[in-house]
């Protein structure tokens, strides 16, 4: 396995997404035995593990819960998969908010989706949801214009289910690169690398590939911090995506551990 960090320079960025590596294709009987290893685990209710739990080895802490902060992501892709064009960005944030809401207004958003609760805010709270969507969406646009090639704002995160398992896997991913021999994932997060960043993006790494139909992993995952100037970059080979999956399944049986101590 491989981990890089670099600054975040034009040239650096550049030389992150420059990979001749094959891709990696997850076997059948592999699938099989990660389903067999998280059906194993007795639990009652939904399990659910991504990037952020494995980070914080499996202790969740406080629920989620929306805010300008947490939707600042969301309205901010789906802004930039609309335009690319810094000019444009507002305006397209404007019609992202204004279609959640409408669907709100429709009776169409369900308790505790974005759309629910930017239905419940006053227009000032709007109106920082806003300018986050806007921070979001511009730093994103000019990370991404750094690395100096062609990119493709990622239309969704990867979501796997594990089959026969009360488990999904929620891998989050903000762009996407294509290369001669595969593709590259980009994810851009904010404040500083955690000393568990690389774990976390080898999760993300792991769950892209098992979401793919074919099993295919991206030669690469590259996560950049732009307020620090720093950029982590995991390949995705075999031994990379077997560390993944056996950090996914720790958080699933922590967990079910600590629902089972709750219940109890």
């Amino acid at each position: 396995m491989t981990y890089v960090q670099r600054s975040i320079s034009s040239l650096d960025l550049s030389n992150l997404v420059t990979c001749e590596d094959d891709s990696f294709v997850i076997s059948d009987e592999q699938r099989v035995s990660l389903a067999t290893r998280f059906r194993s685990i007795p639990t009652t209710h939904r399990l659910r593990a991504d990037a952020w739990m494995v980070e914080r080895r499996g202790n969740t802490g406080r629920q989620f819960a929306w805010s300008p902060v947490t939707a600042r992501r969301t309205i901010g892709n789906a802004a930039l998969r609309r335009g690319g064009e810094v000019s444009s960005l507002l305006s397209a944030i404007h019609d992202v908010v204004d279609e959640h809401l409408f669907r709100a207004a429709k009776g169409y958003a369900r308790h505790g989706t974005l759309g629910h609760w930017l239905a419940q805010q006053t227009s000032p709270v709007l109106a920082i949801v806003t300018a986050e969507a806007m921070t979001w969406g511009t730093t994103a646009l000019e990370t991404l214009e750094s690395f100096g090639t062609p990119f493709s704002i990622a239309h969704s995160d990867a979501y796997y289910d594990v089959a026969g398992a009360r488990t999904s896997l929620r891998g989050r991913r903000d762009a996407l690169i294509a290369t001669k021999n595969g593709r590259i994932v980009v994810r851009l997060r904010t404040g500083i690398p955690s000393p568990t960043a690389v774990a976390g993006l080898r999760a993300d790494l792991t769950i892209d590939a098992f979401a793919n139909v074919e099993g295919c992993a991206a030669q690469r995952i590259v996560g950049v911090w732009p307020d620090a100037g720093i950029a982590l970059a995991v390949d995705g080979g075999e031994s990379v995506i077997r560390a993944g999956a056996r950090d996914l399944l720790r958080v699933a049986i922590t967990q079910f551990r600590q629902h089972s101590s709750v219940a109890a």
